[in-house]
């Protein structure tokens, strides 16, 4: 096994990092920005990066059995963990991306066990927007775990102060968000057509957005409302569009990272009435798309949205500020204006470049390289 001292004096190869983290078979946040990070921190000559997935495929004929519910779950679990004895031996750090949770359990736990089992450094990057709730909950089985991690790396200020109550530090390194992929419009003035792309699961509250555009049909009979995603509560929110005698409503069904800038061109209002959040990347594809923001103030999306400067925030399961909020922005072009201009500057926060030297200098403390990272980081800027 070897030692930290070891590590520390390999100054002349790359660091060697494994990133574990689910792969974009479980679509999600989660997935897509670990796909991002992979792409990025693959092109750092002072890193080797390899990816290890929480939710491997099964080989051949086996992967028959990842279709049965249950049955899935407990094949994927040991091939998982048996993959991570295989491999982690080899890496100086082992990032383990982390959601809340059963999730929790099943993922995150065996990764820090057994790269703590070889001597590992381990990056704890927690991602969920149901922190609180979670470590509250399952105070003596995850902050055990957690406290085993070498860092905590979160996506947001928020995040760092609901681990703080838990006497846990974690360091904030934003989300990214590749502007490229985005075309940025002039929308003078708005149009009234809606986009909500959220799953369709309770701490999303889409509920509320359907409510929030009856009202706004009332108002603007012409309105439409693309709802994107999918999730357990989908029959129950085409029952509710029908009780409300929705027109004008289109639920399109999940869609993937690479057509989201499409769908985004498609609206010029973007709309979020989760209950609970973290640093939703959603909100920060709008602002480089161009639509204006209407959301909640979930969690951390204060600390991307700013009523009245780049967006508009109202209560949590106030359906009625929603719709209020959103026919402010159709009639008021100068608000919506400087609140889109603002909130496209706002996205330079979010690129690679903003990021860039923070990972490399996480990974490069854990492994007692900073001083030779920051030389080569230079060098390579």
């Amino acid at each position: 096994m070897r030692t930290e001292r070891s590590i520390a004096s390999s100054n002349n190869r790359p660091l060697r990092v494994l990133v574990v983290a689910p792969s974009l078979d479980i679509l999600g946040g989660q997935a897509v920005q670990a796909s991002r990070l992979l792409a990025r921190l693959k092109e750092e000559a002072t890193l080797d990066v390899s990816f290890l997935p929480i939710n491997p495929r099964l080989p051949g004929v086996f992967r028959k059995l990842q279709a049965i519910k249950y049955v899935r779950t407990v094949v994927t679990t040991l091939l998982y963990i048996a993959t991570l004895l295989a491999r982690v031996r080899a890496y100086d750090v082992i990032h383990v991306f982390s959601a809340s949770y059963l999730s929790f359990v099943l993922s995150p736990t065996p990764a820090i066990l057994i790269a703590k089992l070889y001597g590992k450094k381990v990056m704890l990057n927690y991602r969920s927007g149901e922190a609180l709730d979670h470590l509250t909950r399952w105070r003596r089985t995850a902050l055990p775990v957690i406290k085993l991690a070498d860092k905590v790396v979160v996506p947001s200020g928020y995040l760092i102060e609901v681990f703080g109550q838990f006497g846990i530090r974690a360091e904030a390194i934003a989300n990214t968000v590749d502007l490229t992929r985005f075309r940025f419009r002039n929308r003078a003035p708005l149009q009234p057509v809606i986009l909500s792309n959220r799953n369709l699961e309770s701490l999303y509250n889409v509920e509320c957005i359907l409510r929030a555009f009856a009202v706004i049909q009332n108002r603007v009979s012409e309105a439409r409302l693309i709802v994107a995603g999918d999730g357990s509560k989908r029959k129950r929110l085409e029952s509710l569009s029908a009780e409300l005698r929705l027109s004008n409503i289109e639920f399109i069904g999940q869609v993937p990272p690479e057509k989201m800038p499409e769908l985004y061109d498609q609206a010029d209002i973007f709309i979020n009435a989760s209950n609970i959040d973290n640093m939703p990347v959603s909100h920060i594809e709008a602002f480089a798309a161009g639509l204006a923001v209407v959301t909640t103030d979930a969690g951390g999306i204060p600390y991307i949205v700013a009523d009245d400067r780049n967006g508009l925030v109202v209560c949590c399961g106030d359906h009625e500020a929603l719709a209020r909020s959103v026919v402010r922005l159709l009639e008021d072009a100068q608000l919506a204006e400087r609140l889109v201009k603002t909130a496209r500057e706002d996205c330079n926060k979010y690129t690679w470049a903003a990021v860039r030297e923070e990972w490399v200098t996480a990974y490069a403390e854990l492994a007692g390289r900073a001083g030779l990272s920051a030389e080569q980081a230079a060098a390579n800027a």
